[in-house]
């Protein structure tokens, strides 16, 4: 994403959308009350009402609305925000309803009444200049899985089957799907810019495999993991691997792991963590809060059945108290574990002693 111009003393930020990523972003930092403005396509009515000659043609006008509803598709990959036109040309109705869809090139402006310190943050993540891309590769002597790390996750982007040797027989097919996994991994850091490959594997495939690795770019950006399964599993565990962690520091998906690592932590021991609705949003009234995680899930499904209020004011509370905003995406398996605790929970700075506790 690219900040044109920020100005807090007038509480808006002019954005230009450069990437589906941002759009993930974007659904988190806008709230419903906030106003966008920019330009945008509108149906108008050419011609009086009851006219045979009225016609309806679409023309871009530029307007800007107060938002009542925010839809984000991770899936589809669009960012629609509905709201009331309050300014506008003469040709558009005050007061009626429209819709922005907001895509990559799209350059808009974003008005709140108040920014949060972790809706700053996060634009300001959102706004670096992007990293290259890490491809995260798990294999054994059947099967080999490539996923694409993201800022919100990472997508799976193919998996291909094999039988390397367990016999000495077997040496030429081993040796071919040995040639296939490198082959695919050559042509996805080609076609990505990575810049490192994550490759793990149980026992000692990756070391095989590497025997077999005669390019020798390719093998200098490999870095070396253990893990007990293929497939989706076997990434989200390599995630968590500790001789991972350097590669992805710059990745927002380990620090969430860990935050969501640490919870479970303190939740284990009974001592600074707080988890599910009613705990989490008396301990952010309490001011005790240092870190406070909710998943995006948590957010789209609050949104989605009018309830969003609630959480708002858990983020909006412990903000401002000084503690930390997290949004974590469901997408890995520390979403999924904070999902199982109701979707929302809080590291504290001092335990709360908490009814029958």
């Amino acid at each position: 994403m690219k900040q044109i111009q920020m100005d807090l003393k007038k509480k808006q930020a002019k954005l230009k959308i450069e990437n589906q990523d941002d759009l993930w972003y974007l659904s988190y930092i806008i709230d419903i009350g906030d106003i966008v403005k920019g330009k945008t396509i509108r149906k108008i009515k050419i011609g009086s009402e009851g006219d045979r000659k009225q016609s309806i043609v679409k023309k871009p006008v530029f307007l800007k609305i107060r938002i009542e509803k925010i839809e984000f598709s991770r899936q589809a990959g669009t960012l629609r925000v509905l709201g009331i036109i309050t300014e506008g040309p003469d040709d558009v109705q005050k007061g009626e309803h429209h819709t922005f869809s907001l895509e990559p090139n799209t350059i808009f402006t974003l008005i709140k009444e108040k920014w949060l310190k972790y809706q700053l943050d996060r634009l300001k993540e959102a706004c670096k200049e992007k990293k290259s891309r890490i491809i995260i590769i798990v294999m054994d002597r059947e099967e080999a899985s490539f996923a694409l790390l993201k800022k919100y996750g990472y997508d799976v982007l193919t998996e291909i089957k094999g039988k390397v040797r367990k016999k000495a027989v077997e040496e030429e097919s081993g040796g071919k799907f040995y040639q296939e996994i490198i082959k695919k991994a050559e042509e996805y850091v080609k076609r990505y810019g990575a810049v490192k490959v994550i490759l793990a594997s149980p026992a000692f495939w990756k070391e095989e495999l590497m025997k077999e690795l005669d390019n020798g770019e390719l093998k200098k950006i490999i870095i070396a993991a253990t893990c007990n399964s293929t497939g989706k599993n076997g990434i989200d565990e390599v995630l968590k691997r500790p001789e991972v962690k350097a590669a992805l520091q710059e990745d927002r998906i380990a620090g969430e792991i860990s935050l969501v690592e640490e919870l479970l932590s303190e939740i284990s021991k009974n001592n600074l963590a707080a988890y599910g609705l009613k705990d989490t949003e008396n301990a952010a009234n309490a001011g005790a809060v240092r870190a406070l995680l909710v998943t995006d899930s948590l957010i789209q499904k609050a949104r989605d059945n009018n309830s969003y209020e609630r959480i708002d004011n858990i983020m909006k509370a412990a903000d401002s108290m000084k503690g930390s905003v997290h949004i974590i995406s469901s997408e890995h398996e520390g979403g999924k574990k904070l999902n199982g605790l109701g979707g929302i929970g809080a590291i504290l700075r001092y335990r709360l002693d908490y009814p029958g506790s």
